[in-house]
């Protein structure tokens, strides 16, 4: 068993989850924020996030999977999902679904007036 994060991505074997953390690490190197999807790219985030544990700073979780898996990922990494819809399928469709949500929490923080402001 190891505990290093290019040891782990060697015993996977998997090019596109080394990738994938380079992508979300480098994002978060440039103070991008991420939309973390299913059990692949939070796999992915878990192991990136030992090389750079700052970089959570900058994911967020789009949507709670149906997979245990997914679950660990997001407890390990402190994320709550935006969305828990009991979706199941990949390919990004949780993180498109919460799109909307974020940009519609975004309009509210920034356009909303202040209580103060309703006598003037």
């Amino acid at each position: 068993r190891t505990h290093d994060p290019i040891e782990v991505f060697t015993a996977l074997g998997s090019a596109c989850a080394a990738a994938t953390a380079g992508f979300v690490l480098r994002a978060a190197e440039r103070r991008t924020p991420v939309l973390l999807d299913g059990v692949f790219s939070c796999a992915a985030a878990l192991v990136g996030a030992e090389l750079a544990p700052d970089a959570t700073r900058w994911w967020l979780a789009g949507h709670r999977s149906t997979e245990p898996s997914q679950a660990f990922a997001l407890k390990a990494l402190g994320l709550d999902p935006i969305l828990d819809l009991g979706l199941r399928l990949g390919e990004g469709s949780g993180a498109v679904q919460a799109v909307p949500t974020l940009r519609a929490a975004q309009a509210v923080i920034s356009e909303m007036g202040l209580l103060a402001d309703l006598g003037r």
